[in-house]
């Protein structure tokens, strides 16, 4: 068959039913390969939008999202959106075009080495230079990209090569079983727990994923130990059981921060120190640490390993709670969750404090307070990257993993707007809202189109200030409150969206967020709320959080 044609098969046979792209010249044979597949291409408006509605898409579907863009321009276009897969641990499977591999080796029209731009930022990147080994590209890049932990692969088509004929067929895929934890790490786990007089959980992004939520709830209450989770952990233990501690990885601290402090132990569970540095939450010596996760540990001086259990986190979490159900059963729970209560209940009663505020611009705590009363538990929320990232991770709990998606390890601005886009045609049946500031959303603001071509009922908020507000904070934090001008102007949102032909609304009250968020999913297609924001309300968080003092 065409070459082309047996690429497509090879992407059938993968499970692929979705790509989001801009195709181009080069991708032309792929692209008319498509058209009888069964695959839905989904057009979108920057190859960067696209990248981030695969990486959403395979978040939630757990199976690899998939892009295409074209040679050149398009790759580069590509690469914000897939460095953010990467560092999130999303599996994505990019597809590029290339100019033919008759002048590769000169100067040529928009020919430049893609594959070794993009390796840096994916887990594998791949050039197919003979139709023969399309099946085994194909099939490798899918299984790299979805082995743990995930990430991206690229595989660049060269025009002649998709024109060729071949006498292959697909590969088919292979369920694979990940790797069991090591019995002497686990018996030596279940030791330091069993001797640990002050223990806490550190829940990180590889939780919300397969099944280790489940068995981290069950440590959890089989221990009594309580369970701090950051930004892309939100969810791995309901904000409503007990054991929930909440959220931790603002820069000047939380509450939360004082039960690490007065640790012994600090159990760490698929957490990515890409997201939140050890130094951040490790202040205070003398703390014995155990690592669970899918890789072994980063070497950091402030991460200093005690026991390192490297395998498929569910298998190592339900080897523990084999461990301790045999050792200790008859002592279970270990610890007195009780004893967190007082700090739950400060945290929690802090989250509420604005809720009745009747101030306008509205403040950031109000907003966030009543996005959490629209949307169900099983709603999905996602985050753009900016000040309102900061007040999300802190005031936005979750009650199911996989419901709060942020991008915090390479926190790239312009995220939100497309993967809710990629949330949705995942996830049809819940409602999807985005949030993004001013900056970030006209950052991919074309894809408004996309969605609205769609009919994708996804809500998009923004947080208007009309300034970069976290660089503004971040500037005021480290230099006695100065900062740099960091203002701009900003469209009419409400004509902007109108201009797109959807449904729009700036806010001009306080009580104004959970009506205009009801109207907007009742919409058939995309809406636009803008919500005046008070950001003056940053440095006195900062202020507050630098000197908290609570009994734990």
């Amino acid at each position: 068959m065409k070459a082309s044609d047996l690429f497509v098969e090879c992407l059938k046979r993968e499970g692929v039913e979705r790509i989001f792209g801009v195709p181009g010249e080069e991708n032309a044979d792929v692209m008319i390969s498509l058209i009888d597949s069964g695959i839905e291409f989904i057009l979108c408006r920057h190859e960067q939008a696209a990248a981030f509605m695969a990486d959403v898409y395979g978040r939630l579907t757990g199976k690899a999202g998939v892009c295409l863009a074209t040679l050149g321009p398009g790759v580069t276009n590509l690469v914000t959106g897939l460095a953010d897969a990467n560092m999130d641990r999303a599996p994505v499977v990019a597809i590029i075009g290339q100019a033919a591999t008759t002048r590769l080796h000169k100067e040529s029209h928009q020919n430049m080495d893609a594959i070794g731009m993009c390796r840096p930022i994916s887990k594998w990147a791949q050039t197919i230079y003979d139709p023969a080994s399309i099946a085994e590209v194909v099939r490798k890049a899918f299984k790299i990209a979805e082995t743990e932990k995930p990430g991206v692969t690229v595989i660049e088509l060269p025009e002649d090569v998709a024109k060729g004929e071949v006498d292959e067929e697909p590969m088919a895929p292979i369920r694979l079983r990940r790797p069991a934890a090591d019995h002497k790490a686990v018996k030596q786990a279940v030791d330091l727990i069993l001797e640990a007089k002050n223990p806490i959980i550190l829940s990180g992004n590889g939780c919300v994923r397969k099944r280790a939520a489940h068995q981290l709830r069950r440590l959890a209450h089989k221990t009594g130990i309580g369970v701090v989770n950051t930004f892309m952990g939100k969810g791995a233990v309901p904000m409503s059981d007990e054991h929930c501690l909440y959220t931790m990885g603002l820069g000047s601290g939380d509450y939360n921060n004082l039960a690490f402090d007065d640790s012994d132990l600090v159990i760490a569970v698929g957490y990515d120190l890409v997201e939140y540095a050890p130094a951040a939450w490790n202040r205070t010596p003398g703390k014995k640490i155990i690592h669970v996760d899918f890789l072994p540990a980063e070497v950091d001086k402030d991460f200093l390993v005690t026991v390192e259990i490297v395998s498929d986190l569910a298998d190592a979490l339900w080897q523990i709670n084999e461990g301790l159900d045999e050792r200790a059963g008859d002592r279970l729970p270990l610890f007195d969750i009780k004893g967190r209560r007082k700090l739950r209940d400060v945290m929690t009663e802090d989250f509420a404090a604005e809720k009745d505020d009747e101030s306008f611009p509205v403040k950031p705590q109000k907003i966030l307070w009543d996005v959490r009363q629209v949307l169900g538990p099983n709603d999905i929320l996602l985050s753009d990257v900016g000040a309102h990232k900061m007040w999300i991770s802190r005031y936005y709990q979750c009650e199911e993993a996989n419901t709060c998606l942020i991008s915090n390890g390479f926190c790239s601005m312009g995220f939100a707007l497309p993967g809710a886009i990629g949330a949705k045609f995942a996830r049809a049946d819940r409602r999807v809202l985005a949030i993004s500031g001013d900056a970030g959303f006209l950052m991919n603001v074309q894809d408004l189109e996309t969605a609205a071509r769609y009919g994708l009922n996804v809500a998009i908020m923004v947080w208007v200030d009309g300034e970069y507000g976290l660089i503004k904070w971040k500037q005021q934090n480290e230099f006695d409150g100065r900062h740099s001008d960091l203002k701009f102007n900003n469209p009419d949102f409400e004509y902007l969206a109108r201009a797109f032909g959807i449904w729009g609304r700036t806010l001009t009250g306080p009580n104004q967020v959970v009506p205009a968020l009801e109207e907007a999913f009742s919409q058939s297609g995309p809406a636009l709320i803008a919500v005046p924001v008070d950001y003056g309300e940053n440095m006195k968080l900062t202020e507050r959080l630098g000197n908290v003092s609570i009994p734990i």
